[in-house]
């Protein structure tokens, strides 16, 4: 028996450059449902920060919004999630948490920096899109504008004036490239 024909390049491309389109989205959505959720918690424990942690929970709301769209795309589409899913789930609960706890400014620039990342990984994928797959290239802007209103909000609040600021969004934003490099491929 012959060996099978391997593939030609560029066949299934597409298909599987959707799915990493795909897992990478849901991990990224999935990892901000978690930052959210950590630092709602510091903040409700904390007096007088009530209003700050409600914020943070409509936010969070939000991404789950996406999060829920993106668990339905990745089971009609046959694409599991990133492996890494339980670290990023782990990694985003405690930076969330983390920022949280040196202040509200540093949980906003949490946000500013995760959001300007997502920003721009989503308006790479929406030019990507825009021709292939229109339906989803529409999705996709709505979650970035629903992302950028989270971060105008971060800096509306103070994201600026968070201690330590360039080094801390440097580092969360170093973070977020590697975090889509991996679950694109793992």
């Amino acid at each position: 028996m012959s060996k099978p024909i391997p593939p030609r390049p560029g066949q299934g491309a597409l298909r599987d450059r959707l799915s990493e389109i795909l897992r990478v989205d849901q991990a990224g959505e999935l990892a901000a449902v978690h930052i959210y959720r950590g630092q709602a918690a510091v903040m409700r424990a904390s007096p007088g920060r009530a209003r700050i942690a409600d914020q943070l929970t409509e936010m969070e709301g939000h991404e789950q919004v996406h999060l829920d769209r993106f668990n339905a795309l990745l089971t009609e589409h046959k694409v599991r999630p990133t492996l890494m899913s339980p670290v990023w789930r782990a990694a985003a609960f405690a930076l969330g948490a983390g920022t949280a706890l040196l202040g509200d400014k540093a949980a906003h620039a949490c946000t500013e920096a995760v959001e300007n990342v997502i920003e721009k990984h989503y308006a790479g994928q929406i030019d990507e899109l825009k021709d292939r797959d229109p339906v989803l290239a529409a999705e996709l802007t709505q979650f970035r504008d629903d992302e950028l209103s989270h971060r105008d909000l971060a800096v509306e609040e103070g994201a600026h004036e968070a201690p330590a600021y360039p080094l801390l969004t440097a580092v969360i934003q170093a973070g977020c490239r590697a975090a889509i490099k991996i679950s694109e491929k793992i």
